[in-house]
């Protein structure tokens, strides 16, 4: 075992040797990914949006004033910001750094913020006697109005070029933090695709550790190091940054130990718990003497919570189609014009509780092909998109592309038959193949079928991997929220605005 470890960690060297040509153009870029580097830059960039906020607020009152020291009070929003976005956990780094994310946490802070500083200034300002001759002087509630607007843009504005240039650069030059697994089963073979199917975590595997050697000393390209209590070896060969506990056939005193070592090596320790797929975002922490106990959270697919989202689903739909009527009708047109047939396009799908409904879209494609009937999605792969043959009209390549050939399915939410955000519903004849092959795929369908979903914005459109989408569907399903739905239709928004499809 030591000989094997050792013959590991040496081709391990030559593996994590940087290249040359990214060397120079990724060393500095290296840094941020640190605690310490996320925390300053993330610090220094709120207090100059939160000092920008103040400033602007005060050149707004432009005529000459009496303020009363008010201007000079005023800079304690700065402080009382940063405090507030400290007790909401706006400074610890995270996975994927998503903008939507902070801003409801952020626009709460700076309104708390605004309120705690027209508090001090109510407090601290004199107050006018009745000898001061004053032509016009700020009060204080006129000058924290201004200072709540400015800083509700600033502190959001700078907040979004910080997420999309770490975004950038995780894509981009790959700048990632080592990570160690324990583990070695399906669960670490799941982590350690998705670490590398999304750069934007900026978590790169760089070796395994489990108690029960693996037949293949490599793990998806990645090295077998030993067993847990190689950890402090591996740690320092790899210069790990990041321990990710797998389950494992490890007894959980020893997975307990590792992550004390871990921590002793200043590694962040994160784990996966054994009821992964029951723990959901809303779960919580409770301590009986201590023991740890998590609660577990549930969305009620049959709740009332549901039934009000159906509800403004509808309600949402009929104003969408009023308001979009004119484009409507025009691409109807457009389809009838483009090519013999129907202008609207159904396909029967499975929906809410398996049932079969017909889906609207519009016709994208001329006359059927007969050549195109034996087509056959690649293994693992969802069907969609371009299938077979390509048989688009113009009209119809336009609307693939900016996926306007959707829109009918507003008709369907109307109705009844589907929400606007909810798990892409599937033809009868694949949903019956992959529910016998895609694990809890059958789960999809707790809830109405969706026009877009969580898997969609996540790019899984297309013929692409039938079991992610049933991952990502579930993950939205257990984890719904209202919230969660906006935010997925903003994702959907600018999703649209790139090309969906060639």
């Amino acid at each position: 075992m030591q000989m094997d470890t050792k013959v590991a960690f040496d081709s391990l060297d030559h593996q994590l040797m940087p290249r040359p040509e990214t060397t120079e153009t990724t060393h500095w870029i290296e840094r941020f990914r640190s605690d310490r580097w996320y925390l300053g830059i993330t610090l220094v960039l709120d207090v100059l949006a939160a000092a920008g906020a103040v400033a602007l607020a005060q050149w707004w009152i432009a005529v000459p004033v009496e303020t009363r020291r008010v201007f000079e009070y005023s800079w304690v929003f700065v402080p009382i910001l940063l405090i507030i976005l400290a007790t909401r956990s706006l400074y610890a780094r995270k996975l994927n750094i998503r903008f939507l994310d902070d801003f409801e946490p952020v626009e709460t802070a700076v309104a708390v913020s605004a309120l705690a500083t027209l508090t001090v200034l109510m407090v601290a300002v004199p107050p006018f006697t009745p000898g001061d001759v004053v032509v016009a002087y700020v009060r204080p509630a006129e000058m924290v109005v201004r200072l709540w607007v400015c800083a509700a843009v600033l502190l959001p504005l700078v907040r979004l070029g910080k997420s999309l240039v770490y975004r950038y650069l995780r894509r981009k030059f790959r700048v990632a933090a080592p990570v160690l697994i324990v583990g070695s089963g399906p669960i670490a073979h799941q982590l350690i695709v998705r670490m590398r199917q999304v750069p934007e975590y900026g978590l790169r595997p760089v070796g395994v550790l489990d108690d029960s050697r693996p037949a293949d000393l490599v793990v998806l390209g990645v090295p077998y190091l030993g067993t847990t209590g190689d950890l402090e070896s591996a740690a320092l060969a790899t210069q790990a940054e990041e321990l990710i506990v797998a389950p494992s056939a490890c007894p959980d005193d020893q997975l307990a130990h590792a992550a004390i070592v871990a921590h002793n090596l200043g590694i962040r320790v994160r784990v996966v718990p054994r009821l992964m797929d029951a723990i959901g975002v809303g779960a919580r922490v409770e301590h009986l003497g201590g023991v740890p106990l998590i609660v577990l959270s549930h969305a009620n697919p049959k709740g009332w919570q549901f039934a009000v989202k159906h509800a403004f689903d509808r309600m949402a739909a009929g104003l969408g189609l009023l308001a979009i009527s004119p484009l409507f009708i025009g691409l109807a047109l457009l389809v009838k014009a483009s090519s013999p047939g129907p202008v609207f396009y159904r396909q029967a799908r499975i929906g809410r509780d398996g049932k079969v409904f017909d889906c609207l879209k519009f016709r994208s494609m001329g006359p059927e092909d007969p050549s195109n009937a034996g087509f056959a999605p690649v293994e693992g792969a969802a069907p969609g998109g371009v299938e077979g043959v390509d048989r688009r009209t113009r009209i119809g390549k336009i609307m693939r592309k900016t996926s306007m050939d959707e829109l009918p399915q507003l008709l369907n939410v109307l109705r009844g038959e589907m929400s606007l955000v909810g798990p892409r519903p599937e033809r009868p004849a694949f949903v019956e193949l992959f529910e016998m092959r895609v694990r809890r795929y059958g789960d999809r369908h707790r809830v109405k079928a969706g026009m877009t979903g969580w898997a969609q914005v996540h790019g899984l459109r297309g013929q692409t991997s039938i079991a992610d989408r049933a991952e990502f569907d579930n993950y939205y399903i257990e984890n719904w929220s209202l919230r969660l739905d906006v935010k997925i239709l903003l994702l959907t928004v600018l999703a649209v605005l790139r090309s969906s499809e060639d």
